[in-house]
């Protein structure tokens, strides 16, 4: 498991983040919809919410925001659905797509025209599910912190998690779907912050590509990306 997210990709997701924020945040605020709307407004009875507030600090949203975002949502008659599509990139990479949309045939249409246009082709419901596993996935900055990797180490799988490593200038803490929301708070008592922190669809294995597959799938992913309705975009390029 350790390893599947390299240092260089999160920079760059990073520096992606901080040129497109408002739309970062504008599908966050989706997300955070999604879940009011299916177990309430209080994250203390609401596990999915607490999830998602973890992922929104996660990505800097302010707390403002997030608590304007909540409140709106429990009085709006916006209803969005959650859609995942699975699909394959160049030389077969395998993608799986999840979407926030109050329209499925809009959604479907503009999710595969990317594909389509960028030499992918999407599938059908599990044609590629199978290689993934659903896993908790915490990324945390070295220079965010002063605990030795020793301790945190200690830390993360004290609390539950499944596995830890170190790579580059981040620790990676991969966990169980169901511990993730205890090992998360544990290390938030702790006073760490988060690159990242939310439940992800893991790749069991991975596909290399040459330099025109990868210009090839740069692309695809990056007309995924900014497809309004879509939330995540998950595969198994090894980058």
């Amino acid at each position: 498991m350790s390893g599947h997210s390299k240092w260089h990709n999160i920079q760059a997701k990073k520096g992606k983040a901080d040129a497109a924020r408002g739309k970062i945040f504008t599908k966050l605020g989706r997300e955070l919809l999604i879940a009011v709307k299916e177990g309430g407004p209080d994250p203390a009875g609401n596990s999915k919410l607490k999830n998602v507030i973890a992922k929104c600090k996660a990505a800097n949203m302010p707390n403002d925001t997030i608590n304007n975002a909540i409140k709106k949502a429990s009085s709006s008659n916006e209803n969005y659905e959650e859609i995942v599509y699975e699909g394959y990139g160049p030389n077969g990479v395998a993608i799986i797509v999840q979407a926030a949309t109050d329209n499925k045939n809009r959604t479907a249409a503009d999710v595969r025209h990317v594909f389509d246009k960028s030499g992918g082709n999407l599938g059908t419901t599990g044609c590629v599910s199978y290689m993934f596993n659903k896993k908790g996935v915490i990324i945390i900055e070295k220079e965010s912190t002063d605990m030795s990797e020793d301790d945190l180490m200690m830390l993360a799988l004290d609390a539950g998690a499944e596995d830890f490593s170190s790579e580059d200038e981040i620790y990676q803490i991969i966990t169980e779907p169901n511990d993730f929301s205890v090992v998360r708070e544990k290390l938030e008592e702790s006073g760490l912050e988060f690159l990242e922190a939310d439940v992800q669809m893991v790749p069991t294995t991975t596909v290399s590509l040459d330099e025109k597959g990868q210009e090839k799938m740069e692309r695809l992913l990056e007309k995924l990306d900014e497809l309004d309705d879509v939330s995540n975009v998950y595969h198994n390029w090894a980058e």
